[in-house]
């Protein structure tokens, strides 16, 4: 057998190799990123300069909720806004009282939302809209009429859920102030931020908000290119390209409009508001007219017939015999 081979024994040496890794990831922030240099001296991290992406990324969510013993119509106009907002979140039913701001503004900061859509129905009849930026504010109070839903309104046109509007609006909401903070409220909470998890990177419906008769008018519509699978549609063909309406449909007049979030300094009050429960009253005031012309008119008859007898018939009694 072989003599076996005396291993001699090495030192490791160990090799200083120089500090290669990778600079450390900035920060995100809402604005963009920050970049942080760091400094070794006394172990103290110094910000030498802030470096701000030119990229904003929207963040906004939408808390959606309604208050308690709300009608059903309006309960499915509620989904049918959670539906059409890849952004929303839904919350619990939130009892329709003096302190419900301050719930709906904790609400909004536990479901780290940043605007919030609160259904109001009172009386069983009368549905009102609070649209609120939290925690600091503005706000807006509208009165919903004119609900139609999807279910009730049976149109042909569809779209892709989770899909990215077009949000239009009329030429009217650049004519006052009060206008422009609506619209740019309407903007911020109904559109879909850029690269969402739940949205779909599509444009296939349109959302319009146009003024008549100082009310906003709501209305969906579905983009729709008739074309064969085999063809496709040219670019610059908006001559084939025809709206659809998806619903729902919903008209909004403003009644208030309050600087912090569900209340806080007013800084518009629509002069032309009208209650519903005015109006009601004023519906029975002239449903009791009515009656009371209805009175007066047998009171009329009976004195004429009392002031106009009949002369006895003299054969009146000629078969009673």
């Amino acid at each position: 057998m072989g003599k076996k081979r005396k291993h001699t024994e090495t030192e490791t040496v160990a090799v200083l190799k120089k500090d290669n890794d990778a600079p450390e990831r900035p920060k995100r922030t809402l604005l963009g990123w920050k970049d942080k240099n760091e400094v070794n001296d006394n172990e103290e991290v110094v910000v030498v300069k802030d470096v701000v992406s030119p990229f904003f990324r929207n963040k906004e969510k939408v808390l959606v909720t309604c208050s308690r013993r709300i009608n059903y119509r309006y309960r499915h106009l509620m989904l049918n806004v959670v539906s059409l907002l890849p952004h929303s979140k839904k919350d619990n039913k939130v009892e329709s009282k003096e302190t419900k701001g301050a719930t709906l503004n904790e609400l909004v900061e536990l479901k780290n939302c940043s605007s919030c859509l609160f259904f109001e129905c009172r009386k069983a009849k009368d549905l009102y809209l609070w649209m609120a930026k939290c925690p600091n504010g503005p706000s807006v109070k509208f009165l919903v009429s004119a609900v139609h839903t999807m279910d009730e309104l049976k149109l042909t046109g569809n779209h892709l859920k989770g899909s990215r509007p077009i949000v239009t609006f009329s030429t009217n909401f650049e004519k006052d102030a009060h206008w422009k903070l609506l619209k740019e409220m309407l903007l911020q909470i109904f559109e879909t931020p850029k690269d969402h998890r739940k949205a779909k990177p599509f444009h296939d419906h349109v959302f319009v908000f146009s003024i008549v008769d100082d009310h906003i008018w709501f209305r969906n519509y579905q983009i729709s290119v008739p074309h064969n699978e085999s063809d496709k549609l040219p670019r610059g063909g908006l001559d084939k390209m025809t709206l659809v309406e998806v619903g729902p449909r919903f008209c909004l007049n403003p009644i208030k409009i309050f600087g912090g979030s569900f209340g806080g300094p007013t800084l518009y009050e629509n002069p032309f508001y009208v209650s519903p429960n005015q109006i009601r009253a004023l519906q029975k005031k002239k449903n009791a007219g009515k009656y009371a012309k209805k009175v007066k008119a047998k009171t009329r008859r009976k004195m004429h017939e009392m002031s106009n007898t009949l002369e006895p018939d003299e054969f009146a009694d000629m078969w009673k015999e």
